[in-house]
């Protein structure tokens, strides 16, 4: 079964001809298909010269994560869909352990990130979500030994996942109004509520540089993130239930304290304000309740907090 491997990139450079040259190296070597959204074509450049196999779709223009993804595959289809970021180099049997998950008749499957700083300690094993839909990475700071005995994901994380391109399409594909951030758990969200389940492949393993396009703790990542939160918090109707709106306020609350006592910056706030205005034409969606997490509001922070620490280093 031939896999295609979509990879957005913006910067292009040494990360994504490391992340080209570990796909190259897979057996059974994948189609590869770049989303370049360099205003000058670096990505469709460097894949020219050095990666021919490469195929390229160059907007001239950033389009932001879901949007050149939808544009990209619609230009250059395949099945299963991969998406790997540009900052993920794969170790060896990643695509052979995604074809036999792609085998088992499931919709989405989650590979594992390792932390580039440690690669003993999982950096992401896809996305979970409590009630409140704020999104967490899978097994964030375990131990790699943690795979063993873990349970499957809500599904798998936007920098290292498979598709199934009749899934992907049944619900649209990415939100493009989502920018950047939280697109890949909105898309999540879309498909478990339409019935799609999610494999964990432990086998299927790449090193995560965490954050090198927008920086870790940068107020333009903050901004983009606190958009996509108030937009989805919108889009899926958490107003209608009092008791998780107001829960969703107070952890909205503390997480935009803690990035302005820390980094001196408002921007999550105002990104979560232009997110949910965003939001107020958009159709209502139905979270899928039954695979959303029961963490309390402690423990949803805390395990933020720990992303924050292990991610940013």
């Amino acid at each position: 079964m031939a896999l295609t491997v979509y990879i957005p990139t913006l910067r292009a450079g040494e990360r994504l001809a490391r992340t080209l040259s570990a796909l190259e190296e897979q057996e059974g070597r994948p189609e590869v298909v770049i989303a370049d959204n360099s205003p000058d074509g670096a990505g469709a450049k460097l894949a020219r010269e050095r990666f021919p196999w490469v195929r390229s779709v160059r907007f001239g223009e950033n389009l932001g994560f879901g949007k050149a993804l939808n544009r990209a595959i619609r230009a250059e289809p395949g099945d299963p869909i991969v998406l790997l970021n540009d900052d993920v180099t794969v170790e060896p049997g990643f695509c052979e352990s995604l074809r036999e998950a792609s085998r088992t008749g499931v919709e989405m499957a989650a590979a594992v990130l390792l932390g580039e700083r440690d690669p003993t300690r999982i950096d992401s094993a896809g996305v979970i979500a409590d009630q409140t839909l704020l999104g967490f990475d899978y097994l964030n700071g375990e131990p790699v030994a943690a795979l063993e005995t873990a349970p499957d994901p809500l599904g798998p994380t936007g920098g290292a996942a498979l598709f199934r391109r009749e899934a992907f399409e049944a619900v649209g594909g990415f939100d493009e109004r989502m920018f950047l951030y939280y697109e890949d758990l909105d898309l999540v969200l879309r498909l478990r509520a339409n019935g799609a389940r999610c494999k964990l492949v432990p086998s299927a393993r790449g090193i995560h540089a965490y954050s090198e396009t927008m920086g870790a703790r940068s107020a333009a990542k903050y901004e983009m993130t606190g958009w996509s939160r108030g937009y989805m918090l919108r889009v899926y109707g958490l107003f209608q239930s009092p008791l998780l709106f107001s829960r969703a306020l107070l952890a909205e609350l503390a997480i935009c304290l803690g990035q302005a006592l820390s980094e001196r910056t408002l921007a999550g706030a105002g990104g979560r304000l232009r997110g949910w205005h965003a939001g107020r034409r958009v159709a209502r969606r139905t979270p899928p309740v039954e695979d959303l997490s029961s963490m309390s509001l402690g423990d949803a922070l805390r395990t933020r907090r720990r992303r924050h620490r292990f991610g940013a280093g």
